[in-house]
């Protein structure tokens, strides 16, 4: 089998690159990446290790490059991780995600229509359905209404809609997986958890936007990863299947859970300004796909979140 992965040289691309390498030696993986972040460049040599994967540099959202490579290489899958994703950045630049996270997956799935490639997977987020209070128990499954509250969050819903749409209008065959705040290594370090592990290596300030209690469920990228194979291999065509971390923290609990187990002070962290239309709190449930496909977590974040800390002192900060 021969799999595209776009934004193969992000985070969660690599680890899944790396996962699904491992695991299936006779599969042929392309990872296409623009590398338009810096740590994709780091991530591309741990992925040169591996003879199964090819790495091509490239931009989803140019349409004739991406017809031209699926004319030559015939696919027979492709898992979509490309995407803007920065919240940050999408409240000041729109545009551009709406222009890689729409625009990027219609060129995809229109070519996947055009060469005749059997599999197509999306992959989504639990932010296009919006936040909870802090104090909620309630959880979105996959049949709950969109509420986006960011642009960020709002392209990648559009993508999923268009992406159903093109199940039910072309007969792609098309599924979604919806995950929740993925951490572990190779990530950017605009993230919460690595730029935290960064900071306190060299003393520097931590920012928390406001009063650091919004809650995010944290899944760790390797479970994020064996579910999308799951998901490839076994899912229903047409389906969306939510994977929870079921780990809530608030950003101000990782943050000094970090700052503890590197033996640092929590002066250093600093308070800022709160950012538009903050969600306060994220929460799925998995039911579905522990249910229909049998998929579990078998990371904790506890030991996982200590993993993290030493990959990322060995490999991006200290050496």
């Amino acid at each position: 089998m021969k799999l595209l992965v776009t934004g193969g040289a992000g985070f969660i691309g690599t680890n899944f690159l790396i996962y699904m390498s491992n695991k299936y030696l006779n599969y042929k993986f392309i990872c296409l990446d623009n590398l338009s972040v810096k740590e994709s460049n780091n991530n591309l040599e741990y992925l040169k290790k591996y003879k199964n994967i090819q790495f091509i540099k490239g931009d989803i959202t140019n349409e004739e490059f991406i017809n031209d490579l699926f004319k030559k290489e015939k696919f027979d899958a492709v898992i979509n991780f490309a995407a803007e994703v920065a919240v940050d950045y999408s409240i000041e630049n729109p545009n551009i995600f709406l222009k890689t996270n729409v625009l990027g997956t219609a060129i995809l799935m229109n070519a996947c229509l055009k060469y005749k490639v059997d599999r197509y997977h999306q992959i989504s987020t639990d932010e296009v359905y919006g936040d909870l209070p802090i104090n909620s128990k309630k959880k979105y499954d996959e049949t709950s209404v969109l509420r986006p509250s960011n642009p960020y969050a709002a392209s990648k819903a559009a993508a999923d809609i268009l992406a159903l749409s093109y199940y039910r209008t072309y007969g792609l065959k098309v599924t979604i997986s919806r995950s929740t705040n993925n951490y572990g290594p190779h990530q950017s370090f605009r993230g919460l958890i690595p730029l935290t592990i960064k900071n306190c290596t060299y003393n520097k300030s931590i920012p928390i936007f406001g009063t650091g209690n919004n809650i995010r469920d944290w899944i760790y990228v390797l479970d994020h990863a064996r579910a999308i194979d799951l998901i490839l291999h076994n899912g229903k065509i047409g389906q969306i299947y939510n994977i929870s971390g079921n780990s809530k923290r608030t950003n101000l609990y990782v943050v000094k859970k970090i700052i503890k187990i590197m033996n640092k002070d929590n002066n250093l962290i600093t308070y800022v300004k709160d950012r538009p239309g903050h969600d306060l709190m994220y929460s799925i449930n998995s039911k579905k796909i522990e249910n229909e496909l049998s998929w579990n977590r078998i990371y904790t974040f506890d030991k996982s979140i200590i993993y993290t800390i030493k990959w990322y002192e060995k490999n991006l900060i200290l050496k």
